[in-house]
């Protein structure tokens, strides 16, 4: 008899086995926009392959999204305001609901235990429940002049705040969300004309809106609040008629290479370098068009560069120790987006037009893969799940 219950309990194990999915950790994980299928590709960063896709996530024209501190479950932010909670272990939705009528982005608290999100219509923020995506709060973008305004610029400030920038006011807000269902705001107005986006410096100390409407940036230090906003890098683009603005550069996307900052210059042809100790500049490195995204390897080594039309089939490789160009990429049509992966052995660039991501090697500059993607624009890795001011 213990011979036969032995048996069966090995067969129900092997049956179990063979029905089951199969174990596998998340920190090789990472999706794709579709954007125009309004579906992610789940891709893995190891073998460059894709594993699956997930239907049914509405706009994703404008997609951005952030990662539970598990790495297991992605928060996907869509320009039709929704708000979906998607399993990338078990590949579905867990959870989808349409917040507002236009979102642009959202943060995820320190603790993992609030998602915030950013909205153009109505303009405001509204902060879920993580686990189940119940509101929180919803906190009106009202600026000193008694208007509506969209928000955009958001990221977590740590110590459970969030901080944001209010883009037809021209004010920066900080809310405490120790207790996530009353928000303590601090408002700080004059931040600057039409702040269109911003970050969170990687050690967490500061917070950078790029402006619009004016030449330079708004600085808040997250550790000294209290003195309010400053300007800094004030009229960096003086004495140079600006060309028309074809695309927005993204701050997510600036580059830290030790205590060297490389950012976008709005409407000119050029990656301004800043010394973050006094946020004063230190050099300009010129470039093959309007810059959109500049991002640095995870060493430091290298910052790419990616460019706004008539020049978005181009990628450039900025050297840092040297600040200059060192290979320019034609590596497709309408490139929207890179990531690196973890450690930046590689670098992943999003290829619209050509319906494909392709794989290139950052040591030797050259591509080693492809995936069909259709029409794909951003490019999200899990180790985005432990950096600061996402």
């Amino acid at each position: 008899m213990r011979v036969k219950a032995l048996t069966l309990s090995l067969v129900f194990l092997a049956l179990a086995g063979c029905a089951g999915p199969s174990l596998r950790g998340t920190g090789d994980l990472g999706v794709v926009v579709e954007r125009s299928a309004g579906r992610l590709a789940l891709v893995e960063t190891t073998t460059g392959s894709l594993l699956d896709r997930i239907e049914g996530l509405g706009d994703l024209s404008h997609a951005s999204m952030v990662f539970s501190r598990d790495e297991r479950f992605a928060f996907v932010f869509g320009r039709d305001g929704g708000l979906t909670k998607v399993d990338l272990l078990e590949r579905r939705i867990a959870k989808r609901i349409v917040q507002a009528g236009n979102s642009i982005g959202g943060a995820i608290g320190q603790d993992g235990s609030w998602v915030a999100v950013a909205n153009y219509e109505p303009g405001g923020v509204k902060i879920f429940a993580t686990a189940t995506l119940d509101l929180l709060a919803d906190i009106p973008a009202i600026g000193a002049d008694g208007k509506r305004s969209k928000v955009v610029g958001i990221a977590e400030a740590g110590e459970g705040r969030l901080i944001y920038s209010l883009y037809d006011a021209g004010e920066i807000w900080l809310a405490d969300l120790a207790d996530p269902r009353q928000p303590k705001l601090s408002k700080f107005a004059n931040a600057g004309k039409l702040p269109y986006d911003g970050l969170v410096t990687m050690d967490g100390r500061s917070y950078v809106a790029g402006l619009f409407g004016e030449d330079g940036l708004a600085l808040l230090d997250l550790w000294n609040v209290e003195a309010g906003v400053k300007k800094v890098m004030p009229g960096y683009g003086k004495g140079a008629e600006p060309l028309p603005v074809f695309k927005m550069p993204h701050l997510r996307g600036w580059a830290a290479a030790g205590d060297a900052l490389y950012i976008p210059a709005i409407g000119r042809h050029e990656v301004l370098v800043i010394d973050r100790r006094n946020w004063t500049e230190i050099g300009r490195i010129p470039v093959a068009g309007q810059p959109v995204f500049v991002m640095a390897r995870p060493d430091g080594r290298q910052v790419w560069v990616n460019f706004a039309l008539p020049h978005n089939d181009t990628v450039q490789v900025i050297d840092t120790p040297t600040n200059r160009v060192i290979r320019t990429l034609k590596p497709g049509k309408a490139i929207l987006h890179l990531e690196f992966t973890p450690k930046g052995d590689r670098v992943w660039l999003s290829a619209r037009d050509d319906d494909r991501v392709t794989i290139w090697d950052t040591k030797t500059l050259s591509p080693i893969g492809s995936l069909a993607v259709e029409k794909p624009s951003g490019i999200f890795f899990t180790v985005r799940a432990h950096r600061f001011g996402l």
